[in-house]
């Protein structure tokens, strides 16, 4: 439940048909949780960020694409639902999947390329293989970006974007498909969703205008569009056909909107947090889920038109996590602006500090947990009380390029900082007095890491440029260092003080004395990408790496 999905993923939360499970896409990885007791389940195999997911009608198959470098062919990767397991791996398109389709009865799947793509591919689901391909607008329009299957024909497909609307028909016997571009007049859109009637006469095509385009899937021609005066702010960005022409209309401004009538008249909405980004309905519509950019997930009630939080996080990635001491049930997290306290038994947020457009880097809370301490890009130390979140004081120009790494002694008294110009300094606190005792200067680049003894005499400093420092910070000078040909993102000390532990961009866990800084052993710690942070128990038998 501390997991939310990745936002700015389009029409990329989805309910299972059995009403019992969400699946949606975190990072390089799908997430399916039970809405139940929200236990997750993870399916990996992608090597990048997933731009696209989604569900067969049967609920029997999930497909999943990505992002990769430009130029390489990117993976497309078929999951049976039930199992949890990889059934294929897809690989024609070059670059990215921008969007994903399953036919009716599931027996193809429709795959549209990136813009450095630029292709439309149906693959047989059984036979796991390409059927037909072909590119996905014509050379007059712009990049088509969105995918959606008819909803009673297996062989009929909509491909849609920046002023292309196409009509697919594919022969499965010859291998061979067929676009018809849909007329629209005058008029011309950037198509940003579709959806597709229950008895495939028609679709509706959500537009960045902010009004909604029907048109006749037979004769490839506009019927109406609307709404014609008040459009929705921010463009449409999910759409949803009701029974009686009722409809439930999600904006780039957060309105999630029920409306009436083929002019779309505004009967009921509700302001969430966040442009809409997915929504999905659960069984007939009686309760639909909502994803928008900010990472949150609200469940709304169809009769009520009332939503629910039921997922919230970080919207940016997570820069620093930290317990509170003596206490396993919260810890703290910072990020992108804002800084967020969670209970661990339920997921559930706590406490949300907000400090807009500044990014918080590093964040620890006093042994005596009494605030919440915290270093910014804008070069401050902020407090705060950890019950309230209010702001306790603030020490202005703390360092020169930004605080990059912050930890408190045990005896609350005094801050240690680690800022991007590669300073160490020492801050002594009052209950109204913030007083600088020292500048300790022998980094050359960002310090990443603090990690301070229990007696409050030593620390050690960890840096992008190579080094760990040990510093007496009684007498304020260096005791030992550590070179590597790395970039040191975290360190930590052994429970007995003994001994430190390294890691970084090499993907090496180092293991080194603390008395003259020799090198014990090395163990290789990732395959594939540096090792951004790590913990140790405080038994010491077991640490832990991410």
């Amino acid at each position: 439940a501390l997991l939310s999905l990745t936002g700015h993923v389009p029409r990329g939360l989805i309910c299972h048909p059995d009403r019992e499970h969400l699946v949606y896409p975190l990072g390089c990885t799908v997430v399916i949780q039970k809405l139940q007791d929200k236990q997750q389940t993870f399916l990996r195999g992608h090597t990048d960020s997933i731009t696209s997911v989604v569900l067969s009608r049967d609920g029997e198959y999930v497909a999943s694409g990505q992002v990769t470098s430009m130029g390489f062919r990117v993976d497309i990767i078929l999951w049976d639902f039930q199992k949890k397991e990889l059934l294929a791996r897809l690989s024609l398109h070059k670059g990215k999947i921008e969007a994903l389709a399953f036919s009716p009865n599931s027996f193809y799947l429709v795959s549209l390329g990136g813009q450095d793509d630029g292709s439309v591919v149906v693959w047989d689901v059984a036979k796991r293989e390409l059927i037909c391909q072909g590119p996905a607008s014509p050379r007059t329009a712009g990049n088509a970006t969105i995918v959606a299957c008819s909803s009673c024909r297996d062989s009929v497909f909509v491909t849609a974007g920046n002023e292309t609307i196409q009509v697919w028909e594919v022969d499965i016997l010859t291998g061979r498909m067929q676009p018809t571009l849909c007329r629209t007049g005058h008029l011309r859109r950037v198509v940003t969703c579709v959806t597709m009637s229950d008895d495939g006469t028609y679709f509706c095509a959500g537009t960045s205008s902010g009004d909604i385009v029907k048109m006749s899937t037979s004769d490839k021609v506009m019927i109406s569009f609307g709404p014609q005066k008040h459009k929705f702010s921010l463009g449409v960005t999910a759409l949803r056909l009701l029974n009686r022409g009722n409809s439930i209309v999600c904006t780039g401004g957060g309105i999630v909107a029920l409306c009436v009538g083929p002019n779309y008249k505004v009967i009921k909405k509700v302001q969430v947090q966040g442009g809409v980004t997915s929504m999905t309905c659960r069984g007939q519509g009686h309760q639909f889920f909502v994803g928008t950019n900010e990472c949150q997930i609200y469940r709304f009630n169809y009769t009520a038109f009332k939503e629910e939080l039921i997922v919230v996080s970080h919207k940016e990635a997570i820069h620093d996590v930290v317990f509170v001491p003596g206490i396993s049930d919260l810890f703290a997290t910072c990020s992108k602006g804002d800084i967020r306290v969670w209970y661990t038994p339920d997921g559930r947020e706590r406490l949300r500090i907000v400090v807009p457009n500044l990014t918080c880097h590093a964040v620890d809370i006093t042994k005596d947990g009494f605030s919440i301490i915290s270093g910014w890009d804008d070069s401050k130390i902020r407090a705060f009380t950890p019950k309230t979140g209010r702001g306790m004081y603030v020490i202005e120009y703390a360092h020169g390029l930004g605080v990059t790494a912050i930890a408190g002694t045990s005896d609350s008294k005094r801050i240690i900082s680690g800022g991007g110009e590669g300073q160490v300094r020492v801050w002594e606190i009052g209950e109204k007095t913030q007083k600088l005792v020292e500048v300790l200067k022998e980094h050359t680049s960002a310090v990443s890491c603090i990690q301070i003894k229990k007696d409050d005499r030593e620390c050690v400093t960890a840096s992008l440029d190579g080094t760990c420092v040990i510093w007496d910070i009684v007498n304020f000078r260096r005791k030992q260092m550590v070179l590597a040909n790395t970039m040191f993102k975290c360190v930590c000390y052994h429970p007995e003080e003994y001994q430190i532990i390294t890691s970084g961009t090499d993907r090496k866990v180092g293991y080194w004395e603390v008395y003259d800084g020799s090198l014990v052993r090395e163990v290789r710690a990732s395959e594939s990408g540096p090792i951004n942070g790590m913990d140790i128990t405080s038994d010491g038998p077991c640490f832990v790496t991410g």
